[in-house]
């Protein structure tokens, strides 16, 4: 960064706004957009779906793995994919903002372009926010969705006799972070779902629509959030580890590392692919992976998992 690069305090706070919204494609959706004290979103259902996350730096991202473009794409994703495990379309999302006052103002462009871009790929509206001063770079993320008439899919209502299915990719950002945390730039594939995940937004509706009784984003492991979804239904949960697809690229980089695959697809956060339960047929796209069945908790094969199941904040 060169010396002349102006900070966020030579713009200016409104300055900076200036920049993060100029030019920002909104959604029909939008009716009242960025520039007064709040927006207005249509909700032709007369209900929303409201989802909220917060990135810190150092702790969900480094600006020395990923820059800020990718920063900005990750925190959109994180939480629309809240909204489409409900089994909804995003509509909005809504930004605030903090940052140390010689933040470059570059970074800032290039995080709120990172949103903008994730959000408009998602068919989703970035409509507001607020950016304040703080000693940290901190991210959050109001995402906002559209049920469409669709009764909402919560963690509560897997039953016996349900399957376990999954769809996107799982273990892809454990295998990203193994590999930068080792010092290294590559394979890029891995390294690149790290960064920025991709989440399958359109199954969450597809799933509500072919009568999924259970829906969570994997964000901090499959076994930690197929427990979520077990302690919530009161069911058990067995993962079949030989019908989880462990794709050659991840077993090639944990042989380098010296890592354990199925260990990344079982217990890695980050990819925000969906888990969900079924009673019969699961939409294309969809991948049985086990069962659901009277008693509690969650089991691999039929056994207790060895081990810490995914990622916790203060764990």
């Amino acid at each position: 960064m060169s010396a002349d690069t102006p900070s966020v305090a030579d713009v200016g706070e409104f300055g900076v706004i200036s920049r993060i919204t100029a030019g920002l494609r909104q959604p029909p959706s939008t009716l009242l957009g960025p520039g007064d004290d709040a927006a207005v979103i249509a909700a032709s259902d007369g209900r929303v779906v409201a989802s909220t996350d917060v990135l810190v730096e150092n702790v969900h991202f480094r600006l020395d793995w990923s820059n800020p473009d990718h920063v900005g794409r990750k925190a959109v994703a994180v939480n629309l994919a809240d909204v489409a495990a409900m089994g909804a379309v995003p509509t909005a999302v809504l930004v605030g903002l903090a940052c140390p006052p010689s933040t470059p103002a570059d970074v800032l462009a290039g995080i709120s372009g990172g949103i903008a871009a994730a959000a408009t790929a998602a068919g989703a509206g970035v409509v507001g926010g607020d950016l304040v001063g703080a000693p940290q770079l901190v991210i959050s993320i109001t995402a906002l969705g559209d049920l469409g008439g669709r009764a909402p899919v919560t963690r509560a209502g897997a039953r016996p006799g349900d399957v376990v299915a999954v769809t996107g990719r799982i273990g892809w950002s454990a295998a990203g972070l193994a590999t930068l945390s080792r010092g290294f730039r590559s394979p890029v594939a891995v390294v690149a779902a790290h960064r920025v995940p991709e989440p399958p937004y359109a199954a969450g509706p597809a799933a509500a629509d072919a009568g999924a009784t259970a829906m969570v984003d994997v964000s901090d492991g499959l076994l930690a959030d197929l427990g979520h979804v077990a302690a919530a239904s009161t069911v058990a949960i067995d993962v079949r580890s030989d019908a989880l697809e462990l794709p050659q690229k991840l077993v090639d980089v944990a042989a380098a590392l010296g890592a354990d695959p199925m260990r990344w697809v079982l217990t890695g956060g980050e990819d925000h692919a969906l888990a969900a339960t079924f009673p019969g047929a699961v939409p294309d796209g969809w991948r049985v992976i086990g069962t659901v069945a009277e008693g509690s908790g969650v089991t691999v094969d039929g056994r207790p998992y060895e081990g810490a199941s995914g990622w916790q904040h203060w764990g």
